[in-house]
């Protein structure tokens, strides 16, 4: 009877022993389970970006609006849209915590001499916003791509001139 006392006894120590460690294995496989995907993930990847990418360009490059200010005429008629394809998929797919590189300008460098006015802007943000749309992309996807690009804009809208 002493036996199966200590037998028990010591089952309940080893027990006792392993539960912390125990507890420690559970709560982190629970941290993992709450790890949210990021928004490169919940894109659906490089592929997807890519889509939507190509044709986001494909209705930003002819759009008369934004050609008719001739320093993007000009630079729409020297750049091909398959390098300005490479470098946004690229810029989104890191953006959005993807495996991808961006290597290109500063969004600085790269649109300063093109003297974008907020009018031209906002028609830049109203054709991204309608191919996310065609491409069915979620509200909250949407929104943070949003608030992405609008973290650009100071480098790419030409500033204000005070009236005096």
């Amino acid at each position: 009877m002493i036996r199966c006392n200590r037998s028990l006894l010591a089952a309940a120590v080893l027990t006792l022993l392993c539960l912390p460690g125990m507890s420690q294995i559970a709560r982190a496989q629970d941290d993992a389970s709450q790890v949210q995907p990021t928004l490169y993930q919940r894109l659906g990847g490089l592929m997807p970006i890519s889509v939507v990418v190509s044709d986001f360009i494909d209705a930003l490059v002819p759009d008369p609006m934004l050609n008719a200010n001739p320093a993007i005429d000009e630079a729409r008629q020297q750049v091909p849209a398959a390098y300005l394809k490479y470098h946004v998929t690229a810029l989104v797919c890191q953006v959005t915590a993807g495996p991808c590189q961006y290597h290109g300008r500063t969004m600085k460098e790269s649109h300063s001499h093109l003297q974008i006015t907020d009018s031209e802007w906002q028609r830049m943000v109203v054709i991204f916003t309608e191919t996310l749309a065609r491409h069915q992309v979620p509200e909250r996807e949407t929104a943070e791509l949003l608030e992405i690009i609008e973290s650009t804009r100071a480098d790419i809208v030409m500033p204000m001139e005070s009236g005096g």
